[in-house]
Formats: C-alpha cells, sequence, structure tokens
C-alpha cells in the first residue's frame, strides 16, 4: 500500500499547529520510557502513570534495582496499571534482560532492524511495544501504528483499517522523511487527537482535520 506524502504531511502541520508540541514521551529517563511502554499495554495512560509513580518512588526505576524486586513487590506497585500479574513479570524479565545485555547503552550500539528485533524477541512485546521503545528510549525512527492512528487513518479514508500493522507501518515510513523527532510529535499529536477530536464516537465540532476527513462531521463509524 502506499500513503501521500503531501496528505500526511499537511495532517501533521494541522495537528501541530491545533495542538501543539505534546513533548512526548513523558519520562524521567530512558528505562522509564521502557517501563511505561510495558505499562500502558491495554490501559489508558492515566493508569499506566500511576504505576510508574509507586514504582518510582519504592525506587525501582533502573534495570539493576527492577531485576533484583520479587515478583510480589513488582504486582502490588503495578497493580493500578491493570494485568498486574501479566506485566510485573514482563518488566521484570525485561529489567533481567537489559541487565544481561550490559543496559541500554549496549542496546544502542545496534543497527534499527537488529535492535528492533531484540526487543521484538521478548515475550510480551509485540510490535508497538517494541516500535515505542525503539523511537522514544533510542530515538530511532520507527513510526509507531496504534489503535489511535489506525482510527484517524481509516476516517480520513487513506486505510480500510485492518491493515497488517508493519504494512501500515512501511507505508509510513516510505512517504515520509526517517525522521525520529518527526516520528515522535506525530504519535504524540494522533493520540491527542484521538482522545480530543477523532473519538470512538467522534467530535467533529472544531476538527482541525475536517477539510482531510472523508467522512461527514457525526457520521464516522469507527
Amino acid at each position: 500500500m502506499e500513503l501521500d506524502r503531501g496528505a500526511l504531511e499537511g495532517v501533521y502541520a494541522a495537528l501541530l499547529t491545533h495542538h501543539g508540541p505534546q513533548g512526548w514521551w513523558p519520562a524521567e529517563s530512558d528505562f522509564e520510557v521502557v517501563v511505561g511502554a510495558v505499562l500502558i499495554q491495554r490501559t489508558a495512560w492515566r493508569n499506566a502513570e500511576q504505576g510508574l509513580a509507586a514504582l518510582r518512588a519504592a525506587g525501582l526505576l533502573t534495570a539493576d534495582a527492577l531485576a533484583a524486586s520479587s515478583a510480589r513487590r513488582i504486582e502490588a506497585l503495578v497493580r493500578p496499571a491493570g494485568f498486574y500479574r501479566q506485566k510485573a513479570a514482563r518488566l521484570s524479565a525485561v529489567a533481567r534482560w537489559l541487565v544481561a545485555r550490559g543496559g541500554l547503552a549496549r542496546l544502542a550500539e545496534l543497527a534499527d532492524d537488529e535492535l528492533e528485533a531484540a526487543w521484538l524477541a521478548l515475550p510480551g512485546i509485540g510490535p508497538e511495544t517494541a516500535a515505542v521503545i525503539c523511537l522514544y528510549a533510542f530515538g530511532r525512527p520507527l513510526f509507531v501504528v496504534d489503535a489511535y492512528a489506525r482510527r484517524t487513518f481509516a476516517r480520513l479514508g487513506w486505510i480500510g483499517g485492518d491493515e497488517p500493522g508493519p504494512t501500515l507501518r512501511r507505508a509510513c515510513e516510505q512517504a515520509l522523511d526517517a525522521n525520529a523527532a518527526t516520528y515522535n510529535e506525530y504519535h504524540a499529536l494522533i493520540v491527542a487527537h484521538a482522545k480530543t477530536h477523532c473519538r470512538p464516537t467522534p467530535r467533529c465540532a472544531g476538527c482541525p482535520l475536517l477539510r482531510y476527513c472523508a467522512h461527514p462531521a457525526g457520521t464516522a463509524s469507527r
């Protein structure tokens, strides 16, 4: 599939003008980005943020500290993020793996495709989470395709909405310059827009993308 470069750039400019720079990813360290990317799975950011705050207060936002902590303690701290047993196990596994690999600095020596493949090999780290980590923790130019991007692009009429994630990501990356800063801001702007206007039931009044949208106001169903 192909996406139009001009349309992608026009939507980006409109979103940036309307919402302003988002300053993502909200984290105090690269390791916190990794932890946040796991905690955000299947929940809202406000819930993931509570888990992050609890881990920070407990002094567990380093790979060494988290790897040395017990599963029960991690579970109790990340409970607000939901699926807490599953996420605690994933965080513990990621922390131990990072310690064994020599930390984020050693992983940063890998090429983009090698880095992504390394994260994808871990249990519970899918394409979206791996892309978030590579983009926000390592500054690699990987376009993040999530449910918000699918909903927005489908309503714009660019996609059907059921395309495989890798296919849609390749189309975005082929249409845009490989620029991590742009991908960073674009993803954050899409999230902001999907939460304010392009919701499951769209709020089209005042939407900055109306002139691009394939759906008349109030009729979008995706």
